[in-house]
């Protein structure tokens, strides 16, 4: 990217501001301080002024979390189509989830399989949903994978959630059932390990453990939701879950209700499906009905991530090397984004004994 002396110019600029704001409150903090420690009241300084500057202060922090996650993530930054691993004989692709060794995970509608990918975005295995016993195939809804590195997926027609067992007597291993349930939809792992399912037509979230004998324990359900589609983990425990044409909530790891996103970030939906959390603790969500994906950060304004190229996003996933998988149903293409960059250095620790506003750059992002 080639850069003109005016984005020199509005480096230098931000930077500078910056680094004023930073001197300034230094250098308060460090006469302030002391008083404050060594005498009673506070001198000339009113209830008034304190209340003003906390407010503002308020602002300058938003704002500067603002600036930061505008220089961080990125937008509409398309770096690979996949083409459904189906192709065209069944619907568009569906639900995704990718693993930490980088592997991506694939559904596709009316599609008996899960395919696997690699980093590349090729078709590396593929897991072929049927009950060997009962020479019977099933449709996967969604996908996740446990923590012990199986395949996880929900079967909406049968009202079950299925883990595919490697180490099975059959060669090809063996999809076995877990629970009943009304209408299982989104499937996801949370922080402990525990599977959670979003079953539609109850208005519920399930949350349960399963032992080395493949049965349920502990099961917990969250109630009154509005037709709950997609969940995943939140990004400090608990869970998160979008509603059909309604909102995203998180919930704490006791089941608690926290905050919706549109109550907190004042965002409003169209339809929201695919969530997901990152390593930042952001939460990602796709919009079905405005055909756009938007990350709501841990402080700061909302970001639009994806404005424009999709048709029918439903199911995302993201990776740890910036990278946001997009199943676009309407397309029937995988999009894979880089949403954000990545540097060198650790973006949130500021070098404070700098003696300047360092206008050369300390690391290189990729």
């Amino acid at each position: 990217m080639d850069y003109t002396l005016e984005d020199t110019q509005r480096k230098e600029k931000l930077l500078k501001t910056v680094y004023a704001l930073q001197v300034k409150s230094d250098a308060t903090f460090q006469k302030a301080s002391p008083l404050l420690s060594n005498h009673p009241g506070l001198g000339m300084v009113t209830e008034q002024q304190v209340h003003q500057l906390a407010e503002r202060a308020k602002v300058i922090c938003h704002d500067l979390d603002n600036i930061k996650n505008r220089l961080y993530y990125r937008q509409d930054d398309l770096v690979q189509r996949i083409p459904n691993p189906n192709g065209d004989h069944y619907g568009g692709v569906y639900g995704i989830h990718c693993s930490l060794d980088g592997m991506v995970y694939v559904t596709s509608e009316n599609a008996p399989r899960v395919h696997i990918l690699n980093r590349s975005g090729q078709a590396f295995r593929v897991l072929p949903c049927a009950e060997w016993k009962k020479k019977e195939t099933f449709l996967p809804e969604d996908v996740t994978v446990t923590r012990t590195g199986m395949a996880a997926v929900t079967d909406l027609v049968n009202g079950t959630l299925r883990i595919f067992n490697h180490h099975s007597k059959f060669s090809k291993g063996e999809w076995l059932r877990i629970g009943q349930f009304s209408s299982p939809r989104g499937i996801g792992v949370d922080a402990s390990g525990r599977i959670l399912v979003a079953d539609y037509t109850e208005g519920k979230v399930h949350s349960f453990a399963v032992d080395h004998a493949f049965k349920m324990q502990g099961a917990h359900s969250v109630s009154n939701l509005r037709g709950p589609r997609y969940v995943c983990s939140a990004p400090e425990g608990g869970f998160v879950v979008s509603e059909e044409c309604g909102d995203v909530k998180l919930f704490s790891s006791s089941h608690k209700l926290v905050s919706s996103i549109s109550g907190k970030h004042g965002h409003r939906f169209g339809n929201p499906a695919g969530i997901c959390a990152d390593r930042e603790g952001n939460v990602i969500v796709a919009d079905e009905q405005q055909q756009k994906i938007h990350l709501f950060p841990r402080s700061g304004s909302p970001i639009c991530l994806v404005s424009k190229g999709l048709q029918r996003p439903t199911g995302i996933a993201c990776s740890t090397q910036g990278l946001l998988f997009v199943a676009d149903t309407g397309d029937n293409h995988i999009k894979v984004f880089k949403y954000r960059v990545r540097p060198h250095y650790n973006a949130d620790i500021l070098n404070a004994s700098s003696g300047s506003p360092a206008l050369t750059p300390r690391g290189k992002a990729q």
